[in-house]
């Protein structure tokens, strides 16, 4: 009997084996994989001719004592489940998940291990986080543009006049002034960016071509020292987004990925795929998040202390950053009915953006998180 060849008839149908929505792996006595479902493959970044009669715990980094989890559960014929321990493939940061182990009622020898990320539920947590804190930058931004704006114009221009007749060793001091008044008014008018309530002109917008126009873009200028890849799934279907936002969302990423690695330059990796195990709750029963898209850099990571708050206003890795380039991806993902997400360890960084498909009719019912 060939490996896998048992799955129709040990489980209800393959068709469920093949849409549970989590990782799950068959494992033989030697704790070999002898079957995997799509989702998994997925999850270990392999396919299952890759996988079968690979040990498991050969391809799998687990945070817990599975030799000795397995051999209990074989003993006892029992279930046993490992909550919040971290799993890694070795190419991606540790993910924290769920472990269920269970035998197989007519197969002793059989045991399933199902891993349950949880990641998926601590990025539909932050929504909630990110979209609050959306609002407050929003009327921050309402109270600055007001108050220092307009003001800084004026400095800047009595600068400038006062400069015409100073000499020209007093003069430099002048246009420092107004050098750093126009350097704040590109700040504020990065926070203005957040007061633009306009909602998202959505249409079916292809994702290929919204990569493109921003690769383009970066690639003659903040981008020109790097090199970018393309691993595009050409059968996506079209996504619901306005184009030029999106086209922002991916320009942006791509920057940070391009400041991250620096004057050193470094690989840019735009990778799209189909992934139906994220799911928001609408009221029309439908809030599949299928299409993915993610850009990976090679650079240093995100630094641990921030990695939680990465997408929030004001908070940046860099020196100089404004920390605005980020919480602005993420409220334009947000207005969009997406998430974002991001893991990172050193010399791998992954953002993650998951989109719904355009639906044949533009919804109007609004998602609830």
């Amino acid at each position: 009997m060939t490996p896998g060849s048992f799955i129709p008839a040990q489980l209800p149908s393959g068709t469920i084996w093949a849409s549970l929505p989590v990782p799950a792996l068959l494992l033989d006595a030697k704790n070999d994989i002898v079957a995997i479902n799509p989702v998994a493959e997925s999850f270990l970044n392999a396919s299952e001719k890759n996988l079968l009669n690979e040990p498991a715990l050969d391809r799998l980094s687990i945070d817990a004592p599975m030799d000795e989890a397995l051999a209990r559960v074989r003993r006892n014929q029992a279930a046993m489940f490992i909550n919040d321990v971290d799993v890694t493939t070795g190419e991606k940061a540790p993910v924290q998940c769920n472990i269920q182990i269970a035998p197989l009622a007519d197969r002793p020898d059989l045991v399933m291990l199902l891993i349950s990320p949880r990641d998926i539920a601590d990025r539909l947590g932050r929504v909630a986080a990110v979209r609050s804190a959306a609002r407050s930058a929003i009327g921050m931004a309402e109270m600055l543009a007001h108050e220092i704006k307009n003001p800084l114009a004026g400095i800047a221009g009595a600068a400038q006049l006062i400069a015409m007749n100073l000499s020209a060793e007093d003069r430099e001091f002048a246009d420092l002034i107004v050098e750093e008044t126009h350097r704040i008014v590109k700040l504020l008018e990065q926070v203005e960016q957040f007061g633009n309530v306009r909602p998202p002109d959505r249409r079916a917008v292809n994702i290929h071509d919204a990569l493109d126009r921003a690769r383009r873009s970066a690639m003659v200028g903040f981008a020109a020292q790097m090199v970018i890849e393309e691993d595009y799934d050409p059968s996506l279907p079209a996504t619901f987004a306005d184009p030029d936002q999106l086209m922002q969302v991916f320009l942006n990423l791509i920057k940070n990925a391009a400041e991250a690695s620096g004057s050193r330059g470094g690989t840019i990796r735009l990778r799209t795929f189909y992934d139906l195990a994220l799911r928001l709750r609408r009221t029309d029963g439908k809030g599949s998040l299928p299409l993915q898209v993610e850009v990976i850099d090679d650079g240093p990571g995100v630094k641990p202390e921030i990695a939680a708050s990465i997408f929030d206003p004001f908070v940046s890795g860099r020196e100089n950053g404004t920390g605005l380039g980020l919480a602005l991806v993420s409220k334009i993902i947000s207005d969009h009915g997406g998430i974002i997400s991001v893991d990172s360890m050193p010399g791998r960084t992954v953002f993650r953006v998951s989109l719904p498909m355009a639906p044949r009719e533009a919804p109007t019912n609004k998602l609830e998180v």
